[in-house]
């Protein structure tokens, strides 16, 4: 039979003991007990014991009390940090991308299409067709998204579209305007797919049909201006590029986190909202997003960076 401990625990709602543990317990089922006493979230208690008081790790849920000092009669100080919840997922996320990374196919790189005003529909259309970078495929997309917008006032109201239904949809078929936020969503409801949005200023993931549950994903990666897919390029010569990837595999979030960081530190992101900058192409020194925009259209030149 397992020995026994005695436990009490100290929390801002008073002092508590807790009963039936014993060395054979296991942590998880110790943090229960002082979650249920303490009205403290589970996966955010921080646990200290001893003089002078010292954290104890708790993150092992599996392991028995007979692992840590503990002794019949201590008392815990018991304390809530939030933080620790997003410290277990991260540790979560890593074991993950740890075991996928023995089965890697490839490696994600960014393809680059032109900035001609279209690149967010060029970007998605390749992604959603084996790769296939098509610069004719702009206006379908463009009169695909005005016609739902116009078949559905209700929920593309004046509120949502910043603008009339009938302004949007005629603004969205020049050729001229640039896609963002509500042409992803609306191409991610139409296409069933997830479209992830990777900010290189930001170092976020913007994940647009999140809340849909979709089986695949496909990723974007965005600077401020323009939009470039990302492909999996095979580790073995003449297999296909991988496009799209399941809702399950961390790895290529990974991936697509490390090419927004490497964007980053070189710089490679427009503040769009105040900003100076340079092509970092020819090095002609711009001014705010229309300078850019016009630049990009006339040379071709996409990469940009703050000065």
């Amino acid at each position: 039979m397992a020995k026994p401990l005695q436990i009490r625990c100290k929390t801002k709602t008073g002092q508590h003991f807790l009963t039936g543990l014993t060395l054979a317990t296991s942590v998880g089922q110790l943090k229960q007990m002082i979650s249920d006493v303490a009205k403290i979230p589970k996966d955010s208690i921080k646990v200290r014991q001893g003089y002078p008081p010292k954290i104890i790790d708790l993150s092992d849920e599996q392991q028995q009390l007979s692992t840590l000092p503990f002794r019949s009669g201590d008392t815990l100080i018991v304390e809530e940090d939030s933080t620790l919840k997003e410290k277990v997922q991260q540790k979560s996320l890593d074991r993950t991308i740890q075991s996928q990374s023995m089965d890697i196919k490839g490696m994600l790189m960014r393809k680059v299409v032109p900035a001609n005003n279209s690149c967010l529909f060029t970007s998605i259309y390749a992604l959603m067709n084996e790769g296939n970078v098509d610069l004719n495929c702009a206006p379908h997309l463009r009169e695909l998204i005005a016609g739902i917008v116009m078949s559905d006032p209700v929920t593309f109201s004046d509120a949502f579209l910043g603008k009339s239904n009938k302004q949007y949809c005629k603004w969205i078929m020049n050729s001229e305007s640039w896609g963002g936020a509500i042409e992803i969503s609306i191409l991610s409801q139409y296409y069933g797919i997830e479209i992830d949005v990777v900010d290189t200023q930001s170092g976020r993931i913007d994940r647009f049909g999140e809340d849909q549950h979709y089986n695949e994903r496909i990723l974007v990666i965005y600077d401020g201006i323009h939009y470039d897919p990302l492909f999996l390029e095979p580790l073995v010569p003449g297999e296909p590029v991988n496009t799209k990837f399941s809702i399950h595999d961390a790895s290529v979030l990974a991936q697509a986190m490390e090419i927004a960081s490497e964007a980053k530190a070189s710089r490679q992101y427009t503040d769009v909202a105040n900003f100076s900058l340079k092509c970092l192409v020819c090095q002609k020194l711009l001014k705010g997003q229309t300078d850019a925009q016009s630049h990009a259209s006339s040379t071709g030149h996409i990469n940009f960076g703050e000065v």
